[in-house]
C-alpha cells in the first residue's frame, strides 16, 4: 500500500484552531487526523511492537508556542515518512492497532454513524448484486456478505476482491484501486462519488492463471471467472485472433463456460489488467505506451516512429525495486493568471530492471494510475512469496476477532471504543506449525529496520528550479528479485 500525507487543513472546534493532516491511501483521501491522534496511535504501536522496532515519531512542541507554516510542513513530512515506513511491514499492517485506527479515523472524518443500508456491487458485465450491510462494515465483512448471498464457497471467497471503479467521460470504466480491509466500502464509495460516478466491482484477486484450476469445478466461482473473461476479451484487454474470436463466440452461444475459459487462458494477456494510455521513458523519453500487468510481468506496447508499435516485457522477478514519485506544480500562478486549480500533481512509477547480467536500468511510467500499477506489482510479488512458502489464499475462518477494549482518540480529545469489527488475515496463510513464542515486536523488528534503510537511501530526481517540487518517493524493494535470472543477453 502507498500512504501519503500530501497536505494539511486548518480546522477549529470548541477547543480552538488546529491543523489536520490528510492521510491518503493508494492515492485516495482516506481520513483527516490531528497530530495528537497520530501520537496516541504511535503510543499504542509502541506497546504492541516496542519503540526500538518503530521509526522515529515527530516530537511534541511546547504547548505555549504556535507552529509556524514551515514547522507544520516539517511535521507533515515527518509524519508522512513515519506512516510510509510502518505501512510497509506486513506484521504491522495486519495488526489490530493499525487497522482499527484507520477504520475509526475514516468513520470520524466522514462523520459516519452505523446504519442499515443497501450497497450495490457489480460484476464486470454490469450485473448488480444488492447486499444489506451496516454503513460502517469493513471490506472483508462486505465481501463475505456478498459471497454468502451468491452462495460462493468459503474456500473461494478471497480468490475475489472488491474494487473501486470510475466511470470515465468516454463511457469506459477504469479501475481506481482495490478496497482495503481497514476501510468501509459504503463510506469510500460515497466519498468517491462526490467527485465523479463510481461503482464497486467484484473481480478476481489473483494473478497466476493456473490458479483458475482451483475454481473451475465450483459453479459459482467458475461463473464469476467466466463473466470477467468475457468482459476482458470484449474490451480488448485479452488479445485474440479472428479464429479465436469465432471459437469463443461459438462456445459462448452454447453456454460452454468451462470450455470458453480453457480457450481464453491460452490467449495472450489473459488475466491482465490494462491501464489507461500513458508515457514512458523506455526506450527513449516521452514514448506513448499502453501498460498492462499480469502473469508475473508488466507488458509495454510502445508507439514509436511511423505509428509502429513495439512490445516490451518486464518480468517481476527482474525488478530489483520500484518507487512512486509525485511531481507537484508550484502554486504561484504558473499559468499567468494566478489560477492554479487545474495544475494537478503528476504521478510516476519507476522500477529498477535487470536488463542484462550485472546491468540495472531505471524505467519510468508517468500515469495517474501509477499507484495502481505499483499495487499490482506488489500483488504479484506477494503471490509469488505465498507460493514459495507453501501458503494458500485465506478463508473467512482465518480471520481473528479484534479487541473490543482498544481505545480510539477522537479529534476532540475524548476516547471511544471501536465498533465490533474483525481483523484481516494475510493474503497467504502459510501451512506452518506456528511459533507462538516469537513476539510481534521480534517479527516486525528486521522488516521495519530494513524498510527504514530503503527510505533513507532514496535519491529523488532533480527538478529545474521554479518549475515544480517532488513529494517523497516510496521505494519498495522486491523480495522475489533474482539477480541471476538472466545471462549476458540484453532484452
Amino acid at each position: 500500500m502507498h500512504f501519503s500525507i500530501p497536505d494539511t487543513s486548518e480546522c477549529s472546534d470548541e477547543s480552538g484552531a488546529y491543523t489536520a493532516f490528510n492521510i491518503h491511501v493508494n492515492g485516495v483521501a482516506h481520513c483527516s487526523v490531528r497530530y495528537s491522534q497520530l501520537h496516541h496511535f504511535n503510543e499504542q504501536m509502541k506497546k504492541e511492537f516496542g519503540q526500538a522496532n518503530l521509526p522515529p515519531f515527530p516530537p511534541k512542541k511546547l504547548p505555549l508556542f504556535t507552529l509556524t507554516p514551515q514547522q507544520i510542513e516539517e511535521r507533515r513530512e515527518q509524519l508522512e515518512r513515519y506512516i510510509q515506513i510502518v505501512s510497509q511491514d506486513p506484521e504491522i499492517v495486519g495488526s489490530d492497532v493499525f487497522n482499527s485506527f484507520l477504520n475509526q479515523a475514516q468513520q470520524e472524518t466522514q462523520q459516519a454513524e452505523p446504519e442499515s443500508v443497501e450497497l450495490d456491487v457489480f460484476l464486470m458485465n454490469g450485473h448488480k448484486i444488492s447486499v444489506s450491510i451496516m454503513s460502517t462494515d469493513q471490506t472483508d465483512d462486505v465481501l463475505e456478505s456478498i459471497a454468502s448471498q451468491i452462495e460462493l464457497s468459503d474456500d473461494f471467497v478471497y480468490y475475489f476482491a472488491l474494487f473501486l471503479v470510475k466511470k470515465e467521460k468516454d463511457g469506459g470504466n477504469s479501475i481506481v484501486r482495490k478496497l482495503q480491509e481497514f476501510e468501509s466500502p459504503y463510506i469510500s464509495l460515497k466519498t468517491a462519488e462526490a467527485e465523479a460516478p463510481h461503482r464497486i466491482v467484484l473481480r478476481k484477486n489473483f494473478w497466476e492463471p493456473s490458479m483458475d484450476n482451483d475454481l473451475l469445478d465450483d459453479r459459482i466461482a467458475m461463473n464469476l471467472l467466466y463473466v470477467q473473461a468475457v468482459n476482458d476479451i470484449e474490451r480488448g484487454w485479452v488479445f485474440a485472433s479472428k479464429d479465436a474470436h469465432k471459437q469463443l463466440a461459438a462456445l459462448q452461444a452454447k453456454g460452454s463456460k468451462k470450455e470458453y475459459l480453457k480457450l481464453a487462458r491460452t490467449l495472450k494477456s489473459y488475466g491482465f489488467i490494462q491501464f489507461k494510455p500513458c508515457v514512458t521513458d523506455f526506450p527513449q523519453p516521452n514514448c506513448p505506451v499502453i501498460v498492462s500487468a499480469g502473469n508475473r510481468e508488466l507488458n509495454f506496447r510502445i508507439k514509436v516512429a511511423n505509428n509502429q508499435v513495439k512490445e516490451g516485457v518486464f518480468k517481476v522477478t527482474r525488478m530489483r525495486c520500484w518507487r512512486i514519485t509525485t511531481q507537484i506544480p508550484e502554486t504561484n500562478g504558473a499559468n499567468g493568471l494566478g489560477d492554479d486549480k487545474d495544475l494537478k500533481p503528476k504521478l510516476e512509477v519507476a522500477f529498477e530492471y535487470l536488463v542484462a547480467k550485472d546491468k540495472l536500468q531505471w524505467i519510468t511510467i508517468e500515469s495517474d494510475q501509477a499507484i495502481l500499477i505499483s499495487m499490482c506489482l506488489q500483488g504479484m510479488v506477494d503471490e509469488l512469496i505465498m507460493k514459495k512458502q507453501g501458503g494458500r489464499i485465506k478463508r473467512p475462518q482465518d480471520r481473528v476477532k479484534r479487541s473490543q477494549s482498544r481505545q480510539y482518540l477522537r479529534k476532540d480529545g475524548k476516547t471511544a471504543l471501536p465498533k465490533s469489527i474483525s481483523a484481516p488475515g494475510q493474503l497467504g496463510t502459510p501451512d506452518t506449525n506456528g511459533d507462538e513464542s516469537v513476539s510481534a515486536a521480534q517479527r516486525a523488528k528486521e522488516s521495519v529496520r530494513r524498510i527504514s534503510d530503503k527510505f533513507s537511501s532514496v535519491t529523488l530526481k532533480s527538478v529545474s528550479a521554479g518549475s515544480s517540487r517532488r513529494g517523497p518517493a516510496a521505494l519498495v524493494e522486491n523480495d522475489v528479485f533474482e539477480d541471476s535470472y538472466i545471462g549476458d543477453d540484453d532484452l
